[in-house]
């Protein structure tokens, strides 16, 4: 079948990697991709979120399959879009309808999906901006830190931990009133601050069925020991020590069978990805966000785990026949450290040439924030430039693969972080699921 892959990140880059692997892939095409997806598939100069563009190019090219990476054409409509036209209606497409995708749209949907369904998160109240006053005297009411969400989009950016109510109070207003986050700041959830252990569950739905894939842990600080600004994520791991079957018990009975519940009862058309992030508190789990689709860099450490044939996986989606299928997984750890760009994630350079890509060795390097030169040499073009994914039977000896191919890799002003897994490794040989 003839693929067409939106997205041009790292995550984009692990899912052409797995889906170029597959037997029924005859052909891949990126939209609009970078220079690592190239190697497995054709880039094509689309945006994801030009419908008609993507449209006329599926058409043309006589494409089967649309399986979408980012959030923004999600939460625009994508899956509706091909859904509701005769010409494409019998596309898959692989994501949620704009409705499930405000899971990830707008924090105060989602809020309300959860308490709706009784999914354990943090106690909230939202405010539009015309209620500023009400939303500073809440703050008022609440013990330091606060937690501030922008309702919509923010490109990963829109969630603040304010240390004291005076930070909180001159958030709220950069947020409301001077457009801080833009839009997406029009509405602002105020949000008890849990304090616990972070970590990611992903679950792969047909609407009906799911099927639970490898957890993994990011690291969104940008600073060693989880300091500093938060980032798109510095780095990840998979699988999680402490995800043992009693814990992956709770998620699973309070948290993704109520989420599959209120998609049944709220006729929401749910195909595809639903990304979990939690906050375990004395072992209990609640949901800090859902996002709809995976997650970067998670991506990079959870697909390549995997036994199965990702396409496969996708077709059971589109047939609703995922109740047929089980995941299979590699018995290896994976971690992956980024590579970002000096000044990310405030402002940074671009343009700086990278070297020894091609002596890297034992690990998968992502492309992310790249572009080719005239000349076929590759360059910086973003913040997170790289993701160096290595595997072993252990966290510890994965790590150490990564951070000796990451550390080969030069460009000026590189800068990764070298503690990513270490709050959480084991020794040993054990492989959690």
């Amino acid at each position: 079948m003839k693929i067409l892959l939106l997205g041009g990140g790292g995550r984009e880059h692990a899912f052409a990697y797995m889906i170029a692997r597959s037997q029924l892939c005859e052909k891949l095409f990126i939209a609009p991709g970078n220079p690592g997806t190239e190697k497995h598939g054709e880039n094509v100069s689309i945006s994801p979120n030009d419908f008609a563009a993507v449209r006329e190019f599926v058409l043309i090219n006589k494409i089967n399959m649309i399986v979408c990476g980012p959030e923004d054409p999600l939460v625009n409509g994508l899956y509706d879009y091909f859904q509701n036209d005769d010409a494409t209606k019998n596309i898959a497409v692989i994501g949620p309808s704009q409705k499930g995708a405000m899971l990830e749209g707008s924090k105060d949907f989602a809020k309300g999906f959860m308490k709706k369904n009784q999914i354990p998160s943090a106690s909230y109240q939202s405010f539009t901006a015309s209620q500023i006053d009400s939303a500073i005297r809440f703050v008022d009411q609440q013990s330091p830190p606060i937690v501030l969400k922008a309702d919509g989009l923010a490109a990963g950016k829109g969630v603040l931990i304010c240390e004291s109510k005076e930070d909180a109070k001159r958030e709220l207003r950069e947020m409301m009133m001077e457009k801080k986050f833009g839009a997406a700041g029009n509405t602002v959830v105020i949000e008890e601050f849990l304090k616990g252990i972070e970590m990611s569950c992903f679950i792969l739905t047909d609407g009906k069925n799911y099927l639970l894939l490898p957890t993994a842990k990011d690291y969104k600080r940008i600073g060693e020991g989880d300091t500093g600004l938060n980032t798109g994520g510095m780095g990840a791991i998979s699988p999680v020590p402490f995800a043992d079957k009693s814990l992956m018990k709770k998620i699973e009975e309070r948290i993704i069978v109520p989420a599959m519940d209120g998609f049944e009862r709220e006729k929401i058309m749910y195909k595809g990805f639903l990304y979990i992030g939690l906050m375990i508190v004395n072992d209990e789990p609640f949901v800090i966000e859902f996002n709809c689709r995976m997650g970067d860099p998670e991506t990079q450490v959870v697909l390549p785990r995997l036994k199965n044939d990702l396409v496969e996986l996708f077709v059971a989606v589109h047939e609703a026949k995922l109740s047929d299928k089980k995941i299979e997984v590699l018995p290896y750890n994976a971690v992956t450290i980024v590579l970002a760009s000096k000044g990310y994630p405030e402002n940074y350079e671009k343009g700086k040439l990278i070297e020894n890509l091609s002596l890297t060795k034992e690990c998968i390097v992502f492309h992310a924030g790249t572009r080719k030169r005239m000349n076929g040499d590759i360059e910086t073009s973003g913040g997170r430039v790289l993701s160096v994914t290595a595997f072993g039977r252990n966290l510890g000896d994965a790590k150490s693969l990564s951070l000796r191919n990451a550390e080969l890799i030069q460009f000026e002003g590189k800068y990764f972080r070298r503690d990513i897994g270490d709050d959480v490794t084991k020794t040993g040989s054990e492989i959690y699921s």
